[in-house]
C-alpha cells in the first residue's frame, strides 16, 4: 500500500514538471545580431521579422544582449511604440544582458530607449499566445511596417529561421522529456524499494 502512494506521488510530480517546464528563452535577434540598431535601411524591420518567425507563449523569456550603458530596452504601450518615445515605460533595462518574462498572452511592444535608435528600426512587437497548443496552430503576427526597399527572403534564410525555431522548441522539449524520464525512473524504483 505504501509503495502505491509513493508511485502516485512521483507520477503526479512528473505530470506537474511537464506542465511547468515548457518555457523557452529566446535570444532577441538571434546570436548574430543581438539588440542593436539595424545596420541599413533594408534591415529596419528585422526585429519584427525575427519575432514573426518565432512562436511565443506565456512564461517564455526574451534575452536582450547589447552594450551596457550604450543602449537599453523598454517595454511600452502601442501609442509609445508608434511614437518611438516613452517617458514612463512599463519596463526598462540598461544592463546589457536583460531578460524579460512574457507573463501574459497578447502583444508586447519593445523599443530602444536610446535617442534615435527606435526611429532607425530598433523596435519590435511580440505576440504571445495563450497556450502551447495555440502556438502550433496560430499564424505569425503580421509585420507592422512595410519596408519598400526590403528584398524578398531567400530559401536559405528561411531554412535558417526554421532551424532556429526548431532548435528553440527542441531545447524546451528535451528538458521536459529528460525531467519526465528521470521522474518516471524514480517512480518505478520507489515502487520496488519502498
Amino acid at each position: 500500500m505504501e509503495s502505491s502512494k509513493v508511485f502516485l506521488l512521483f507520477f503526479f510530480l512528473s505530470v506537474i514538471q511537464v506542465v511547468f517546464v515548457t518555457s523557452t528563452e529566446f535570444q532577441v535577434g538571434d546570436k548574430s545580431n543581438g539588440w542593436e540598431v539595424p545596420k541599413s535601411k533594408s534591415d529596419q524591420d528585422m526585429y519584427n521579422e525575427w519575432a514573426s518567425k518565432n512562436r511565443f507563449k506565456v512564461n517564455d523569456t526574451l534575452n536582450f544582449n547589447f552594450k551596457k550603458d550604450a543602449d537599453s530596452v523598454m517595454v511600452v504601450t502601442e501609442a509609445q511604440y508608434e511614437k518611438c518615445h516613452s517617458d514612463k515605460p512599463i519596463f526598462t533595462s540598461k544592463d546589457g544582458d536583460s531578460v524579460f518574462k512574457l507573463d501574459r498572452p497578447g502583444l508586447f511592444y519593445f523599443i530602444s530607449g536610446t535617442d534615435g535608435h527606435c526611429e532607425k528600426g530598433q523596435k519590435m512587437i511580440v505576440k504571445v499566445l495563450a497556450s502551447p497548443a495555440a502556438a502550433e496552430t496560430e499564424s505569425p503576427p503580421p509585420s507592422q511596417s512595410v519596408n519598400q526597399n526590403a528584398t524578398a527572403e531567400t530559401p536559405a534564410s528561411n531554412d535558417h529561421a526554421n532551424h532556429v525555431d526548431k532548435k528553440n522548441y527542441a531545447v524546451a522539449m528535451h528538458a521536459a522529456a529528460a525531467i519526465t524520464l528521470t521522474t518516471a525512473v524514480m517512480s518505478f524504483l520507489g515502487v520496488f524499494f519502498f
